[in-house]
Order: structure tokens, then C-alpha cells, then sequence
């Protein structure tokens, strides 16, 4: 009787979409369709990513000159800042499972917390480097750059504002879905019988994360790049 009224219960859930048969196989549509725009998002990234490693190989010098222009401790700050709310994003995922609406809301508001600092560090990053000159156009004008090496170098920090950007507009959708997950978590919308978009938020959250994962020794740790300290 009480799997009767389990069954009874999802298939009125207020959440649980007309086409689908339960909440289970709402989830398992849902979190197949994340993985497929996950796909897509790698292939992008991919195919960004290996013209940089071709251009790398071509032109070694630059890209060590260009990484000289990076803040390597605000890029490993970011780097932590971002595996810490994997933690807590996954942390707010377990809160749903067990229906904590007070831990739902706490994870997720760390995790844009978090979310929110790596944006600030990352808009501090920019300034510096638009104030420097190595803005790509018309505003390209550094000092104290070799001028036969300056086009290759504006090249590499073409690849940089283009990655680096379109990862941070990532992050910014980002922290726009945990403010209506918060509103939603907070009115009691998630739980054990329904954690799904709450998962697939986390997906989402996590493939950002490796994304920077990769851009960070890419852009920053380039061989060659620090040896003056």
C-alpha cells in the first residue's frame, strides 16, 4: 500500500512534466540532455584549445612572453577558490537527496560565493592587463615588449581574453541559475523524491570547473614563462 501511494504520489508531483511517465524518467531525459550540451560545450573548448597548442608550438617565445603577463597567484587562488565549490556545489546536491532545505541553501549560497570571488579576482585581472596595454586592437600598446615578438604576443593574448572570457560568461550564467536555485531551494522545491535539476545544476557547475582546470596551466604555468621569479 505504501508503494501504491509513493507511486500515486510522483505521478501528481507538481514538478513532474506531462510527458514523462515519473519523476525517474525525468531525471534520467534531463540529465542525458545536460551530458549532450556538456558534449558540445568540450567540442568547443576542444577545438579552441588545439589551435592554441598549434600556435604554442609555433611560436614557443610568445607564448613564454605572454605568460610572463599573467598573475600566476590570482590564477592558483582561482584555481582553489573553484575546486571549493565543487565541494560545496556537491554538498548542496547530497542536501537535496536527504531533503535539508537549510543545507540546500547553504551550499548553494557558498558555492555563489565562491562563484562570485573567482569573478572578482578574474575582473581585477582584467583591469591590470587593460591598463598595461595588452588588450588586443586598438588598445594594444605594452612596454617593454620586443617589437618583432609584439604581434605573436598579441596573438597569444587574443587566445587569452577569448578562453579566459568565454569561460567567465560561463561562470556568470552560472551564478545567475544558483540565484534562482537558492529561491527555489529556500521554498522547499527540492528533496529526495525530486533532486534532479539540482544534480544537473552541479553537472553543469563541475564542467566549468575543469574547464578552468585546464585553462589555468595553458594560459599560466607555460614552461620557460616565471624563471625571473
Amino acid at each position: 500500500m505504501s508503494a501504491i501511494d509513493t507511486t500515486h504520489e510522483e505521478e501528481h508531483h507538481p514538478f513532474l512534466q506531462h510527458h514523462f511517465e515519473d519523476l525517474g524518467q525525468q531525471h534520467e531525459a534531463s540529465t542525458l540532455g545536460m551530458w549532450m550540451f556538456l558534449c558540445t560545450e568540450i567540442l568547443f573548448f576542444g577545438g579552441v584549445l588545439c589551435a592554441y597548442w598549434i600556435y604554442r608550438v609555433l611560436y614557443p617565445e610568445a607564448w613564454s612572453a605572454g605568460a610572463q603577463v599573467q598573475n600566476t597567484l590570482f590564477g592558483g587562488i582561482n584555481t582553489l577558490v573553484l575546486i571549493v565549490s565543487s565541494l560545496t556545489m556537491a554538498l548542496a546536491v547530497r542536501a537535496a537527496q536527504l531533503g535539508s532545505r537549510r543545507g540546500q541553501v547553504f551550499f548553494l549560497v557558498a558555492t555563489l560565493f565562491f562563484g562570485s570571488i573567482f569573478l572578482g579576482i578574474k575582473m581585477y585581472e582584467y583591469h591590470e592587463h587593460w591598463t598595461e596595454g595588452y588588450f588586443p586592437g586598438e588598445h594594444w600598446h605594452p612596454e617593454h615588449l620586443d617589437a618583432a615578438l609584439a604581434p605573436k604576443v598579441q596573438l597569444f593574448m587574443t587566445f587569452y581574453w577569448g578562453l579566459t572570457g568565454l569561460h567567465a560568461l560561463h561562470m556568470v550564467i552560472g551564478a545567475g541559475l544558483l540565484l534562482w536555485f537558492i529561491w527555489r531551494a529556500a521554498r522547499g522545491h527540492f528533496g529526495p523524491s525530486y533532486y534532479g535539476p539540482v544534480e544537473i545544476m552541479g553537472l553543469y557547475w563541475h564542467f566549468v570547473d575543469i574547464v578552468w582546470i585546464f585553462l589555468f596551466p595553458f594560459l599560466y604555468l607555460i614552461p620557460g614563462a616565471h624563471h625571473h621569479g
